[in-house]
């Protein structure tokens, strides 16, 4: 009579319950399956993959929106009437939710490459959805209040679009790893097929991407123009309160070519520069005059407007988050500065001989010089000691009027006319925002010598591509920041571009033939490979080894021979076992 004990004794394989127990909670080795994967599994397997390519499309819309964050804010206020910084929980939840579900892409590919059957768990699902309906509605948000803004994807993509198409070469060459095992360890032809047809479309489409990739940074050297001319939008108003002479005097510290406010008339005719139509955001009017801090700015006379402070709301609320970036000096010029008119900003621009250009915002209808605010204007230009050949005129109300009293102001249009529109009217000059003229209509424009500039430009890839595009001068917020870019970010000649895109062609399908082969010649000998496949082994477990080794042994004693059972066999080692009894004659 013989008594069979097997026993077996598991390798610890702390990896894979990691990555199944948290994509599934399947910690346990009976809890995992290398079944194929459910219809049900496979749909939230492609909601999942739906969320991480929508939430990247966001994060990358909103990284490259950081050029216009104060834009948005300045939305936002209109709206709420409080100023804050919105882009902030924005940013926060873009990056917290796009973590979320890169880690679980992350580990559900961790489970196609071990074989494993994807089953998300119900937390994860719910957290899923959550992130694709967030997103949905966030999109939906920035189509209705901001949607000018989505046209910053294909213009950042002329300046990203040739590094990003190597980075997405590279991981879809990476993905080849997990494909070939796919494709080596299936038995059924026609999974192979679809897989290898899928997998290979992709990739020939990344292999002809270049051919639709536009920049104009790919031109030859001798074609690029002559740097921008740089325009202080406001001012500095990164660094000092905007539409203030402070302000003004440091966008001249930078160098700038020209500076741009906004002009607003008060009650006595005295052209003053403000942007917003209240006094509320840039003001202390809240302190000054509470019971008129929802008038209009143009309702004002010019000596209430001095007695208001037009410089600590600045360093309250710290727009742009520059204010630890300031001197003690700086801090106290700023606190002191006041509401800012017009012939003070012609006086400094004449001094500096720079280049002055203003929008003129017309006074509500009960203000006394609603019919004569161009009038008024031109007075203090006229008035002022600046030259004016150096002043932009951008009101098309009466502009043949100014033309005849004022024949040296720079006709400036605001509105996107064509050259020759704009030739015929006598207009020299075109001030339109960065997203409103394409590389072709720049070009247009610069052969009709109509002298085209952007704004709000403040990001170091945007100056260069418009650069490249052959903008002859940009607006700016920033002008301490561009001011450090001397030269485009990249430029690159044509057949220098060429050679980079097909050199990197010619490498990924190399990697991915090798290893295409080299995954079919390691799954030739175990195209159902079990990673917790039990090791036969007569060998006793050595004590001195640290983990414990699967193994499966089956012991036979006579009952009557007085040799130990298994338990007593094992009982130094500490080993799991179980043991089934039989009993044959």
């Amino acid at each position: 009579m013989v008594k069979h004990q097997p026993l077996q004794v598991y390798e610890r394989q702390l990896c894979l319950s990691c990555i199944t127990g948290i994509y599934g909670c399947r910690w346990k080795r009976y809890q995992r399956s290398h079944d194929d994967t459910t219809k049900w599994e496979l749909l939230w397997s492609l909601i999942l993959l739906l969320t991480f390519c929508l939430l990247l499309v966001w994060c990358y819309f909103w990284w490259e929106a950081h050029n216009d964050y104060n834009e948005f804010n300045w939305f936002l206020y209109n709206r709420s009437g409080e100023w804050s910084d919105g882009t902030v929980p924005i940013l926060a939840t873009t990056a917290a939710g796009f973590t979320y579900i890169a880690f679980l892409m992350i580990l559900a590919l961790c489970h196609v490459s071990l074989g494993q059957q994807l089953n998300l768990h119900w937390v994860h699902k719910v957290g899923v959805t959550v992130a694709l309906l967030t997103t949905v509605v966030g999109v939906i948000s920035i189509n209705q209040t901001w949607g000018q803004e989505w046209d910053i994807i294909p213009i950042s993509l002329q300046a990203t679009g040739p590094f990003l198409h190597i980075g997405a070469l590279a991981a879809v060459t990476a993905l080849s790893w997990i494909v070939a095992g796919q494709v080596a360890r299936a038995e059924k032809t026609r999974f192979q097929v679809v897989v290898m047809l899928l997998y290979l479309s992709l990739l020939l489409g990344l292999y002809v991407t270049p051919l639709y990739i536009t920049s104009p940074c790919i031109m030859e050297h001798a074609s690029l123009k002559p740097r921008p001319d740089v325009i202080g939008l406001r001012g500095a108003s990164m660094l000092a309160p905007e539409n203030t002479l402070w302000s003004f005097q440091r966008a001249l510290q930078m160098n700038v070519t020209g500076l741009e406010a906004d002009v607003a008339i008060s009650v006595d005719g005295v052209p003053f520069l403000m942007h917003d139509r209240t006094l509320r955001r840039t003001t202390d009017v809240e302190k000054v005059f509470p019971e008129r801090q929802m008038d209009e700015a143009a309702l004002f006379n010019w000596t209430d407007l001095q007695q208001l402070n037009a410089g600590k709301w600045f360093l309250k609320e710290d727009p742009y988050w520059t204010i630890h970036t300031l001197s003690s000096h700086e801090k106290t010029l700023i606190a002191n500065q006041s509401v800012c008119s017009l012939e003070q900003l012609l006086n400094l621009s004449s001094y500096h001989n720079s280049t002055v250009v203003f929008r003129l915002r017309r006074p509500p209808q009960e203000h006394p010089f609603y019919h004569s605010w161009i009038n008024e204007t031109l007075h203090a230009v006229q008035q002022s000691r600046v030259p004016q050949n150096l002043v932009m005129w951008t009101p098309d109300e009466h502009r043949a009027q100014v033309r005849e009293l004022a024949p040296g102001l720079i006709q400036t249009s605001v509105e996107k006319r064509s050259p020759q529109s704009l030739n015929q009217s006598g207009i020299s000059r075109l001030l339109l925002r960065y997203n409103k003229a394409s590389t072709q209509e720049i070009s247009d424009f610069s052969e009709s010598h109509i002298n085209l500039t952007l704004y709000t430009v403040n990001e170091p890839w945007l100056f260069s591509v418009l650069w490249c595009s052959g903008v002859s001068s940009v607006s700016s917020e920033a002008p301490h920041i561009l001011k450090k870019v001397p030269y485009p970010i990249w430029h690159l000649r044509p057949q220098d571009y060429c050679l980079m895109w097909v050199t990197a062609d010619l490498i990924s399908f190399a990697v991915v033939v090798g290893i295409f082969i080299f995954q079919k010649y390691r799954m030739s000998g175990m195209r159902s490979y079990n990673p917790e496949q039990i090791m036969l082994s007569a060998a006793v477990r050595r004590s001195s080894r640290d983990i414990s080794v699967m193994k499966e042994k089956l012991i036979f004693s006579e009952v009557g021979n007085g040799i130990g059972s298994a338990e007593e066999l094992y009982a130094d080692n500490d080993c799991d076992y179980y043991t089934n009894q039989g009993i044959s004659q």
